[in-house]
């Protein structure tokens, strides 16, 4: 158990930390060549719509169907993943938009503001990304360590947009670049308070509410964040190649494991 919980946390770690690397990333990217980031983001879309739909929402009805009945943990699952879109959605009304172009383009005074506020936006929504790479791991190893690849790769843009308008407003790489990680530990800090607040109730029920909410959280993150974002850096075959590309890799994952 002990190692499980240390692997849940260095995984969610990780997969906080790509949102750095995307900081570093903004310092040697010009906004030309952005269009590159489509493919990743198409890809991370990929895996997470496939998980969601293929591994993490059956895991949760199989959990809730194991205590109350198959029909009805059908149903509870169906619900709750569904709940889990409206509380994803909730989150974002309550935020304002923070897609990159907003916010790569904007050379005006007001950079350093928007930057800032970017990585405030993106802290809360990395949040509860945190909590379901740690709730995975604890569930399934390799399950955690396919989603912690795919928030990986979306948080290393999400990196770019919080780093870029504070680099260009400040002159200052250093400022830039640990606002930009700031954003990013929101994540490990969402697995610390899951596990201190759930530990106790760790158990079947508790998994399959968890897992079906996540799962809602992701569908919605990779059709209100990610393909927007990325259709806005590449044609339309890029992405839908990058998402058919991320369905495949992961597909096989599960496959293998």
């Amino acid at each position: 158990m002990e190692q499980t919980v240390l692997t849940a946390f260095l995984l969610s770690f990780l997969a906080g930390a790509a949102t750095a690397a995307g900081g570093a990333l903004a310092f040697v990217i010009k906004k030309e060549n952005l269009s590159v980031l489509s493919l990743g983001l198409g890809f991370s879309a990929g895996v997470m719509i496939y998980v969601s739909f293929m591994e993490i929402l059956p895991q949760a009805a199989q959990s809730l169907g194991a205590l109350y009945g198959e029909k009805s943990g059908a149903w509870a699952a169906t619900g709750l993943f569904f709940l889990g879109i409206v509380l994803a959605w909730l989150i974002d009304t309550l935020l304002p938009s923070h897609h990159l172009e907003e916010h790569t383009l904007d050379k005006t005074a007001k950079l350093k503001h928007l930057g800032l506020f970017t990585a405030l936006a993106l802290a809360i929504h990395n949040f509860p990304e945190g909590l379901a790479t740690f709730m995975a791991t604890m569930q399934d190893a390799a399950l955690g360590v396919s989603i912690a690849v795919a928030v990986a790769i979306h948080n290393i843009p999400e990196g770019v947009a919080v780093a870029l308008p504070v680099y260009h407003a400040t002159g200052s790489r250093k400022q830039a670049f640990w606002y930009s990680a700031g954003s990013g530990m929101a994540e490990p800090v969402g697995a610390v308070l899951g596990f201190f607040v759930l530990r106790s109730f760790l158990h079947e029920a508790a998994f399959g509410v968890l897992f079906a909410l996540i799962a809602g959280i992701m569908i919605y993150i990779a059709l209100d964040e990610l393909l927007p974002t990325a259709h806005e850096y590449g044609d339309g075959h890029k992405v839908i190649w990058g998402v058919v590309g991320g369905m495949m890799i992961m597909a096989v994952s599960l496959l293998l494991f």
